[in-house]
């Protein structure tokens, strides 16, 4: 695509053939007026001093990670940048299937900075620190350390499937991601907490408890965004829970 030109800039100087002390000559003398030469643009600003600046420029890296726990973030902020992620994945995809599975990849990469951020500040705040290796401990911190970490509130439910030994459900009756978010009809199945999921499925694989995580709409008169974060545990993890009871 060819862009216009921009219009050139025109100069300050005169075209004229006369110089500066002709313009200024009187008719009825022959005396010439010298003008002393204009200083430079770049010698003046050269010259200029410019004012001091006690203003530190504050560095993301220098800030305590212990103290930022309590740090809030704008919800609009987080809203915008969490629509950017959809539309940018949308334009490189090619069905719904498609469209979670990517969601859900970066979701991934923010879960496991998520659990390396929490387990240095419970190593570095606690003075016994241990890693929990049973699974509902886990599922717990999930629900509670993970969602308010992320959200900024706890999760508002922890179940266990009564038809699947192997499947764990987190509730969120109103999910951050989803409050700003506009579906379209063609994509009427599609679930942007696939992303959620991906977050719960990485802080799962960095404990050792391997699983698959989806992210399902369940949503009731009360709460018409709520979602369903299913997680289906693999076999091994079920025999080396049990093995430890």
């Amino acid at each position: 695509m060819s862009y216009a030109q921009p219009h050139p800039r025109q100069s300050i100087l005169s075209n004229s053939s006369y110089s500066s002390a002709e313009h200024l000559s009187p008719t009825a003398s022959s005396t010439r007026f010298s003008l002393p030469a204009a200083p430079s643009i770049h010698s003046t600003l050269a010259s200029t001093p410019r004012p001091a600046s006690n203003r530190v420029v504050p560095n993301i890296y220098d800030r305590n990670l212990s103290k930022a726990r309590a740090a809030e973030v704008s919800a609009s902020a987080y809203a915008f940048l969490f629509s950017e992620i959809v539309q940018y994945t949308q334009k490189r995809v090619s069905g719904i299937n498609d469209f979670e599975r990517r969601l859900n990849t970066i979701g991934y990469r923010v879960g496991s900075r998520v659990l390396e951020i929490l387990f240095w500040r419970n190593e570095s705040t606690s003075k016994a620190p241990k890693r929990e290796i049973r699974l509902l401990p886990v599922l717990l911190m999930i629900q509670t350390q993970v969602w308010k970490a992320v959200f900024g509130k706890p999760a508002d439910g922890l179940e266990k499937s009564s038809s699947n030994v192997d499947e764990y459900m987190v509730i969120d009756n109103e999910p951050l991601f989803e409050r700003h978010i506009s579906v379209p009809k063609d994509f009427s199945q599609l679930s942007c907490s696939s992303f959620t999921a991906g977050i719960v499925e990485a802080f799962l694989d960095g404990l050792n408890f391997p699983a698959r995580v989806t992210a399902h709409h369940t949503p009731n008169a009360q709460f018409p965004s709520k979602v369903t974060i299913l997680i289906k545990l693999e076999k091994s993890v079920l025999e080396r829970d049990e093995l430890q009871k």
